[in-house]
């Protein structure tokens, strides 16, 4: 039997800070008060476009895996901010890395893009359609947040994550996934004005940002990332106490807590980063799973659950058992490139189209 093994990872991350002290100077907030509701201290804003997050990430994905541009049959760019509608982005990465022999589309399932992305992945290596997938989960989530709204602007940022998954006869990888949607509570998070509803001409302000409902998303997010976690361990044939490292979407602090609490799961086995990146949608799980590989969390044969919910309302979980190798193979040299702008000059174009909040001189 064929399995489909994640073999490269890597993230990029803007070098443009946002921190909860700038957010002050322009929203009715505090540190506290951003804290204790979402354990956010800061979040990056993004310079450069979604398919230049995405190269860079991919590039360090395949530097892991040891493979050449060549070698990859399939990528798949998991993003709810795509640069453009037509090309789609996947197709600009493609380009810029030079995947010459791969087919390539986007997939939109917002914050649950990358596990989506990653049973997809798995699903077509197991049916040997293809043997080498390129994944990677990018935003710039900065373009649709109003930073005159706290209710959105403290809780998102820009990135982005990469993995690639290879066929393998170990039965590693993806053993068991759940993939779900509640279209019914599409309105609780949505961009009202960011296709073709409304009809052709410039965007309103009004509805061309973020707008969640956070009350009635908690709810759903915690009840659904907590009982398709549970689902994918007992199809996996595990146990909870099997499992050796949660890593779930980085929402909110008190999503994340509250999902560990609903399987029982101590926090010593959860990965959280969304202390220094904040929400960033499709690339928060790529980016904590490399994270967790570069400060040895992750462990030769671990079990691993993989957790995810956003707007859609879309929510996925998969069983994964790691392979052998926790190391990268190489490194690549392709960084998000530096920039003398400030965190002002960047979103100055959100501050014209939204309005202006606050002082910030």
């Amino acid at each position: 039997m064929t399995y489909a093994e994640i073999t490269g990872w890597g993230k990029a991350l803007p070098p443009i800070v946002l921190s909860n002290s700038d957010l002050e100077r322009i929203v009715d907030t505090n540190d506290d008060w951003i804290t204790s509701r979402t354990g956010m201290k800061e979040r990056r804003i993004s310079h450069v476009e979604v398919s230049e997050l995405s190269t860079v990430a991919a590039a360090q994905a395949l530097a892991a895996a040891g493979l050449e541009p060549g070698d990859v049959d399939l990528l798949i760019t998991a993003t709810c901010t795509p640069e453009t509608i037509i090309p789609p982005t996947s197709a600009v990465v493609q380009s810029k890395l030079g995947l010459n022999r791969a087919g390539a589309f986007d997939l939109n399932a917002n914050c649950s893009g990358f596990v989506y992305g990653m049973v997809v992945a798995s699903d077509m290596i197991k049916s040997g359609s293809v043997k080498r997938v390129l994944l990677v989960g990018a935003e710039k989530l900065s373009y649709i947040v109003d930073y005159t709204d706290r209710t959105t602007c403290v809780l998102f940022g820009d990135a982005a994550g990469a993995a690639v998954l290879e066929a393998t006869d170990e039965p590693v990888g993806v053993l068991a996934s759940e993939l779900g949607v509640d279209g019914d509570a599409a309105p609780f998070l949505c961009v009202p004005q960011f296709g073709t509803l409304g009809g052709p001409g410039p965007r309103d302000p009004e509805h061309a940002s973020l707008y969640m409902e956070g009350q009635e998303v908690f709810r759903r997010a915690v009840t659904k990332m907590g009982e398709a976690s549970v689902n994918v361990v007992g199809a996996a044939g595990w146990s909870l106490d099997d499992v050796d490292l949660l890593i779930p979407h980085q929402a909110n602090l008190r999503i994340i807590d509250a999902t560990a609490r609903r399987l029982g799961i101590e926090s010593s086995k959860v990965f959280v980063n969304v202390h220094a990146y904040g929400n960033t949608s499709a690339a928060t799980v790529p980016v904590a799973l490399t994270e967790a590989l570069e400060s040895g969390r992750v462990t030769p044969g671990a079990h691993l659950v993989f957790a995810a919910f956003g707007g859609g309302l879309t929510w996925a979980a998969a069983a994964v058992r790691w392979g052998n190798r926790v190391e990268p193979l190489a490194t690549s040299d392709m960084r998000v490139p530096d920039t003398d702008k400030t965190v002002w000059d960047v979103l100055e174009p959100n501050f014209e189209f939204f309005g202006r909040g606050g002082d910030r001189e």
